[in-house]
C-alpha cells in the first residue's frame, strides 16, 4: 500500500512539475511577431524583396540601411517595414543555394576538374555564413547529386561525383532551373529565427538549352513566386554553335531567366572561373532583404508592381518588379 501511495503521489508531483517547467518556458520565449521588442512578424503576408545595389563602377555596395531606400508600390510611396542584410552568421541572414550543373558533354574533364576546384573555394568562402547548398546536374535527365546541406564537405564530395554525360543529346537546362527553384521552394523555410534567407540558383552551362519540357516564362513565375535568384555562368566557348571566336547571346540570355529574377549573366571561361566565383560571392553576400506589409486594398487584389529607388542614386536591382497579395484570388 505504501508503495502503491507512494508511486501515485511521484507521479502527480511529475506532472505539477512538468506542467510548471513548460509554464516557465513558454512564458521566457519571444513572441513571434510581437512589435514592442522589435521583432518583425515574417509571414506569408509580407511582401519581401531582395535588393542588390551597385556603384557606377558595378562593385556591390554595402553598409547601406533602411533610410537608404525608397520603396513604391504602384507608383506610391510605402514605409519600409523590414530590412535586413546579409552579414556573419551571428547577426547576418541566412543562404539558401542550389548549384545547378552542365554535364551534357561542353567541357572536358580537365575543364570539368578547374570548375570544380573553383567551386570548392567559392563553398568554402560561404561556410563562414550561415549556408546550406544542394548540387544538382542535368543533360537529358536532372539528378539530385546532393540534397540540402549546410556541411561544405559533403556539397565537396558531390562536385567529386559528377562526371560528363558524353550520350547526352539534349540539355534540360530550364527544367533543371525549375526543379531547383521548386526544392528551394519545398525545402528552404520561409525564415530561419526570424530572418530572411537569401535564395538563389547558380546555373553553369553553355546556354543552348535543348529539350526542355518547362518553358522559361514559366520557370521565371516560379522563381520570383519563391523569392529565388537565378544567375548564370555561361560556358559560350565550349557551346558546338559558335562559329567564329565572337561572343554571341546564347539563347538562355535571350530568355532574361536571370535578369528578370534578380541574377545576373556571367561569361566564363576555364582561366577565370576563380575571379567568376569570387564576383558571385560577392554579389550574394551583400544584397538585402527589403519587405513591407501590404493594408488595405493592397492586401487583396491583382498582382501589383512595386519599384525600391536608392536615394544616393545609386544603381539598385530587385528579384522581382510585382507581387502577389496573400488574399488574391489569381
Amino acid at each position: 500500500m505504501f508503495v502503491r501511495n507512494f508511486m501515485r503521489s511521484t507521479a502527480r508531483n511529475s506532472r505539477v512539475c512538468i506542467m510548471a517547467l513548460l509554464t516557465l518556458f513558454c512564458c521566457a520565449m519571444p513572441i513571434f511577431g510581437q512589435k514592442d521588442s522589435g521583432e518583425i512578424r515574417i509571414d506569408t503576408e509580407l511582401a519581401s524583396f531582395e535588393v542588390s545595389v551597385t556603384d557606377g563602377n558595378g562593385i556591390p555596395v554595402r553598409g547601406l540601411s533602411a533610410s537608404d531606400f525608397k520603396l513604391f508600390e504602384e507608383g506610391k510611396e510605402r514605409s519600409i517595414d523590414f530590412f535586413q542584410p546579409i552579414k556573419k552568421r551571428d547577426s547576418g541572414r541566412p543562404l539558401s543555394l542550389v548549384f545547378v550543373l552542365d554535364v551534357s558533354g561542353s567541357m572536358t574533364e580537365e575543364e570539368l576538374g578547374k570548375l570544380r576546384a573553383a567551386m570548392e573555394r567559392f563553398v568554402q568562402r560561404l561556410a563562414d555564413y550561415e549556408s546550406q547548398f544542394a548540387v544538382l546536374s542535368f543533360a537529358m535527365e536532372v539528378k539530385t547529386t546532393q540534397n540540402f546541406t549546410n556541411r561544405p564537405e559533403r556539397i565537396e564530395q558531390a562536385f567529386g561525383r559528377l562526371k560528363r554525360d558524353q550520350d547526352g543529346l539534349s540539355t534540360h537546362a530550364y527544367d533543371a532551373v525549375d526543379h531547383a527553384v521548386r526544392m528551394i521552394a519545398r525545402r528552404s523555410p520561409k525564415s530561419i529565427r526570424e530572418r530572411i534567407p537569401r535564395r538563389a540558383v547558380i546555373l553553369i552551362t553553355d546556354g543552348f538549352p535543348v529539350g526542355d519540357i518547362v518553358s522559361p516564362a514559366t520557370v521565371i513565375e516560379r522563381a520570383n513566386d519563391a523569392e529565388t535568384s537565378v544567375f548564370s555562368v555561361l560556358l559560350p566557348s565550349y557551346s558546338r554553335l559558335q562559329r567564329d571566336g565572337r561572343r554571341i547571346l546564347t539563347p538562355l540570355e535571350a530568355s532574361g531567366i536571370s535578369e528578370r529574377t534578380g541574377g545576373v549573366s556571367v561569361t566564363a571561361n576555364e582561366s577565370n572561373f576563380d575571379r567568376i566565383f569570387d564576383a558571385l560571392a560577392e554579389e550574394l553576400t551583400a544584397s538585402y532583404a527589403i519587405a513591407f506589409y501590404p493594408s488595405g486594398e493592397s492586401a487583396v487584389g491583382p498582382e501589383r508592381k512595386v519599384r525600391i529607388e536608392s536615394r544616393a542614386g545609386l544603381q539598385v536591382r530587385q528579384n522581382r518588379n510585382t507581387y502577389k497579395p496573400a488574399n488574391s484570388s489569381n
